[in-house]
């Protein structure tokens, strides 16, 4: 009897050979390229990671993201360790203590078990005098830029067994970055755009992951992003990073050449970067508009000679750029399309697709009121038809966000 004979081809063979990757078997990915896209004199630091996918198997789109798994900051764990008052080799549900505290647990952002046990143990703090208002928003402004070891201090009469500590630690999660690459473009590999996230004690580069040792009530200290600073600070090149695939279906290009209408200020450039490199790959005709901001032409144009290229091979029809702090008056996203609404409405009134990625506390919203305005002023209608109208757009999916 002769042996049966595949029909899979051995690429399709070998991807659903593939173990489905996820945060409790994340893919090692090999850091290949770490560079600093902000210049010298930035308020910012924004990097571009690229990373090795290797065998893994992933295959991603434009407008999916990538999730990073971090390794708490080593810094942070021993100054825990102090606050808490244990020896790092105890026995924690059959694992050191400073394992889960460097493995397994959130150490940055307290969660409410942890609050609880806090203000009810020391009723005289200041947390538990907020908690005692019962303003939801007072503590909200409380908690902004303190961690738990910031807490642990202003608490330093109150103790916990060790086998209180996983009630009070939550598990450590992945942290989503939109991917800023094309598949079809670079086809084995995923790239990132990071701002790396640090405030207080001064900022700067890997020196600065070790000045929480020494922090305590008495003076500032550095507090950094989870993930941001752990990419930044502790994986070089070459080393490898436990990420999968968390794919966004609703934020995808179009599969015809319709044109496209892209709104990313900062690191909301992300996707951006990919959809260009998408489409000139795939050699889409349709043409393309990118609304870019941030604070300083000078030192904050991400990818400044990479949009300088797509414009010159014509793969970038419209560039438009608002740097809030090089203007008397901020100038932001939504004002350079309130200064184009003629020409937006008529690429919207072409059938283009209007992405926007980034902030969604003030950016996007105020994004939205903009488009809101423009479809009223250009296309002559009252509020409740423009409301309808951009309605329309999101269910055609015509109007598509990321925001965080």
């Amino acid at each position: 009897m002769s042996p049966t004979v595949s029909t899979q081809t051995g690429s399709t063979a070998s991807r659903l050979a593939q173990p489905r990757w996820s945060k409790r078997s994340p893919y090692p990915a090999r850091l290949l390229a770490d560079r600093l896209l902000s210049r010298k004199g930035s308020g910012k630091e924004i990097r571009h990671y690229e990373l090795d996918l290797g065998d893994s198997g992933i295959e991603y789109a434009p407008g999916d993201a990538l999730a990073v798994c971090p390794i708490n900051q080593p810094g942070l764990v021993e100054a825990l360790l102090g606050a808490l008052g244990f020896d790092g080799d105890t026995d924690v549900d059959g694992a050191p203590l400073r394992e889960r505290l460097t493995h397994d647990w959130e150490i940055s952002t307290p969660h409410r078990p942890l609050l609880k046990a806090l203000w009810e143990r020391d009723p005289s703090s200041e947390l538990a005098a907020v908690h005692g208002r019962g303003d939801k928003h007072a503590m909200s402004h409380y908690l902004w830029g303190r961690d738990i070891l910031d807490l642990l201090h202003l608490s330093p009469g109150v103790g916990f067994e060790a086998a209180e500590l996983p009630k009070v630690f939550r598990p450590l999660q992945p942290r989503a970055y939109s991917i800023s690459s094309s598949p079809l473009a670079m086809p084995t590999q995923v790239h990132l755009t990071v701002a790396t996230v640090r405030y207080g004690g001064g900022v700067g580069g890997r020196d600065a992951a070790d000045r929480v040792r020494g922090a305590g009530p008495a003076g500032p200290r550095v507090h950094g992003g989870v993930c941001s600073t752990y990419l930044a600070d502790r994986v070089d090149v070459g080393d490898t990073v436990g990420v999968f695939l968390q794919a966004n279906k609703a934020f995808r290009l179009p599969e015809d050449d319709r044109p496209v209408i892209m709104v990313g200020p900062g690191t909301g450039i992300a996707p951006f970067r990919g959809f260009l490199h998408e489409r000139a790959a795939r050699g889409a005709t349709g043409r393309n508009w990118l609304f870019f901001g941030d604070r300083h032409r000078a030192t904050d144009y991400l990818y400044e000679e990479e949009l300088a290229g797509f414009q010159a091979s014509g793969v970038l029809d419209r560039l438009d750029l608002a740097f809030s702090r090089d203007t008397i008056e901020k100038l932001y996203v939504q004002a350079r399309m309130a200064e184009n609404a003629a020409e937006l409405w008529e690429w919207l009134s072409a059938g283009a697709c209007l992405y926007v990625c980034g902030d969604a506390t003030r950016m996007a919203h105020d994004v939205d009121a903009a488009l809101h305005r423009i479809v009223v002023q250009q296309g002559a209608m009252d509020t409740e038809a423009a409301s309808a109208y951009v309605k329309q757009l999101k269910r055609d999916h015509r109007y598509m966000r990321d925001v965080w």
